[in-house]
């Protein structure tokens, strides 16, 4: 297979992936998998994962405009999902934190991914899952390098 052939399949694997992620979500029965929607689940995976943090801390953490995690984070604290605190290190600033809620609901979402995922991959080999998640995990390392060096978030 050409490079430009393998280059159109990954173009297209990764469209199909996203549409297939998203409609995954909305048309499952089970609640915690549908609790939060893909805006909400990253912000609050990455503070559980690095604690609070300066909302332009975050947005660089997750390759994003300033501007659009201060709406998704004003929604979250709306819902009661983070709450704002003042930052310890800067006692002028404020930092996000993921409230007990809003931990507890991501870790339901992760649970039931996790659960989808074991019955979707139940025919892959140990190696096989290994293999996958590591080549996810450097394609979108990548890729958040590519977009950084461009100085463009999305």
């Amino acid at each position: 297979m050409s490079d430009d052939a393998v280059l159109g399949t990954i173009e297209t694997q990764v469209a199909m992936l996203m549409r297939l992620g998203e409609a995954t979500r909305r048309s499952t029965g089970v609640q915690p998998h549908r609790a939060l929607d893909r805006a909400a689940y990253v912000i609050l995976r990455q503070l559980q994962q690095d604690g609070p943090l300066n909302v332009s801390v975050l947005a660089a953490a997750l390759n994003l405009d300033g501007s659009t995690v201060t709406r998704q984070v004003t929604a979250l604290q709306k819902d009661a999902l983070i709450e704002r605190r003042a930052d310890p290190r800067d006692g002028r600033g404020t930092v996000v934190a993921a409230t007990p809620l809003g931990l507890e609901q991501v870790e339901a979402v992760r649970r039931a991914r996790r659960v989808l995922y074991g019955t979707v991959l139940q025919k892959y080999s140990d190696a096989e899952k290994r293999e996958l998640a590591e080549a996810l995990e450097r394609f979108n390392a990548a890729l958040a390098e590519h977009m950084r060096s461009r100085g463009r978030t999305v």
